[in-house]
């Protein structure tokens, strides 16, 4: 075998070619573009002519021979090898069967490559035939992290809308939705599914925008291009939706018109007019009012409402501060100062802060038993008990919480008021009944400490002793020196009426609770050592972990001192 240079038109083609199908024309296309840019990279095949004749037949690469002439090359390199008995039959078949196509992956990083290597993007647009914009869309793909590429290559590929969500994500983020979504010996396949929701988030379409550039720039949006949408609509997006939105208000309320107001949606995107407003659906008169505000996708949607007349009235100054209240319904509600994703962050950071000075900071014994009455008010906080069914912190606990601030609203540390009102928020919240209110084994053990068995009622009631087994009924009997009867309808009977001036408690109705149910409870809610460890209150001047943080317990006890 070896290399000549050759006119392609002198090649003849082979009649007993194994590839008998025409290609289509976008992959001729394609090839003449690469033969137009690069040349031919690979010499087609041929054999001399059987027969005496001194011409050549094409072996291999009929197309690139057809597609060198439609490119006016005047010579191209060829492979001159021996003729075969079977004419070359064999080799063709071999040639195009173990062929393997380009895998995807690999295609996207070739792109990449080429890019690193000086090539520009229209350049590679023009050897491959493809547009700027596909060949954008393939260098975003190679972006993908590579780990995902590496499991992609083997053959587990996304479709196309999850492989759009993966590669416009950034690489930080692909990297720790990875950890928790990539593959295992157990389980090889990747749930993409799962993949590219995490990484999903909202987009504001330009399209949607009624603002300017101006205000894009001012709010600091900046478009993306959506590379995987149709090449004929604009495609832009942003994922800051609160500058989106910020910036859709502030020309809503530049341009809203006259007797208009900016309105507010419900949970399911629907307008909130004003009250009694009744919306006008046909052609609006020019009496009528107009609310403009955002659906969910940040478009800006307007419609008209009208307000109903105003009542006649004698007092013809009544008559002119209702046409004022009709007037005042179409005022424009300014964007707040604070959006609810800053509203948010404020939150994040209070609550921090209270934590550390609720570790740390001194505090008296008088303003620690207020703020755990005034905790128990949260709104956060939801109570079983038997005082008076379901309810929320601002119910019933907020009462006597309230009784701790004067008429200016100072919170006073009168320890007098503070007794009775933690008393009252214990009588609220311990309960022992046997549903879902009961407070568990705490509850025994605050009346054990309170001494709650001297206030039990007398139990020698028809209706308790009914309860008990014959030989509950007869222990009863030895220890109140009453015989009992062959009845045990009849052994009640003589117990009701022994303590019927006395009072008799049940050894079981007593508070102290058993001692191995307690260690038990104890046992099962000691601290543990990960507990701790997660409960651990950072140190600033900490130097690394070994340096013996202290817990969340300990920094207490040393603010407590």
């Amino acid at each position: 075998m070896h290399l000549i240079k050759i006119d392609p038109r002198a090649l003849n083609e082979n009649p007993d070619r194994m590839r008998l199908t025409k290609s289509t024309p976008q992959a001729d296309a394609l090839l003449l573009a690469t033969i137009k840019a690069v040349g031919i990279v690979q010499p087609p095949v041929i054999t001399p002519e059987s027969g005496g004749r001194n011409g050549y037949v094409i072996n291999a690469g009929h197309r690139r021979v057809k597609q060198a002439i439609a490119a006016g090359l005047e010579e191209i390199d060829v492979l001159v090898e021996e003729a075969a008995n079977d004419n070359g039959a064999m080799r063709s078949m071999i040639e195009n069967i173990a062929r393997e196509a380009l895998n995807p992956v690999d295609q996207w990083r070739a792109i990449e490559r080429l890019v690193a290597l000086g090539w520009t993007e229209e350049a590679i647009g023009v050897a491959l035939s493809l547009a700027v914009r596909q060949i954008r869309k393939l260098r975003l793909l190679a972006n993908v992290l590579p780990a995902m590429l590496d499991h992609m290559a083997k053959g587990d590929m996304p479709d196309e809308r999850q492989l759009r969500t993966i590669a416009s994500a950034a690489l930080d983020e692909q990297k720790e939705v990875w950890k928790k979504h990539k593959p295992s010996k157990a389980d090889p396949q990747v749930s993409w599914g799962s993949v590219a929701q995490a990484l999903t988030k909202a987009r504001m379409y330009a399209h949607h925008a009624n603002f300017g550039d101006d205000l894009a720039q001012a709010y600091g949006i900046q478009w993306v291009e959506d590379l995987f949408a149709p090449a004929d609509e604009d495609s832009r997006y942003t994922t800051n939706v609160e500058a989106f939105l910020g910036a859709q208000q502030e020309w809503m309320t530049n341009n809203l018109p006259k007797r208009g107001m900016i309105a507010e949606t419900t949970s399911w995107g629907e307008v909130k007019l004003p009250p009694k407003a009744e919306r006008v659906y046909g052609k609006p008169s020019k009496s009528d009012c107009t609310a403009m505000y955002l659906d969910r996708d940040g478009r800006v949607q307007s419609v008209h409402y009208r307000m109903p007349a105003a009542k006649k009235s004698k007092d013809k100054g009544a008559a002119a501060g209702t046409d004022a209240a009709d007037e005042s319904t179409a005022v424009s509600k300014p964007r707040p100062d604070v959006t609810r994703k800053g509203v948010e962050i404020i939150g994040d950071l209070r609550t921090d802060a209270l934590h550390e000075a609720l570790a740390g900071a001194p505090v008296e014994d008088d303003a620690l038993m207020a703020l755990l009455i005034l905790a128990f008010a949260g709104q956060n906080v939801s109570v079983d008990s038997g005082s008076g069914g379901t309810y929320y912190g601002n119910r019933r606990i907020a009462r006597h919480a309230a009784t701790l601030f004067d008429q200016d609203g100072k919170l006073v540390l009168d320890m007098d008021t503070l007794r009775v009102a933690a008393r009252s928020i214990l009588v609220e919240v311990l309960s022992c009944r046997e549903n879902r209110t009961d407070s568990g084994i705490v509850a025994r053990v605050a009346g054990e400490v309170l001494g709650a068995d001297n206030f039990l009622p007398n139990m020698g009631t028809d209706d308790f002793l009914s309860c008990l087994s014959r030989t509950a009924l007869e222990g009863s009997c030895r220890d109140a020196s009453v015989l009992p009867r062959q009845k045990v309808k009849d052994t009640c009977a003589a117990l009701v009426e022994h303590f019927k001036e006395g009072r008799f408690v049940h050894p079981a109705a007593l508070f102290a609770p058993d001692k191995v149910n307690l260690l038990a409870w104890l046992a099962k809610n000691a601290a543990t050592a990960a507990d701790e460890a997660d409960d651990q209150v950072e140190d600033p001047g900490a130097g690394d972990a070994d340096s013996g943080e202290a817990s969340d317990d300990e920094a207490f006890r040393e603010a407590a001192e």
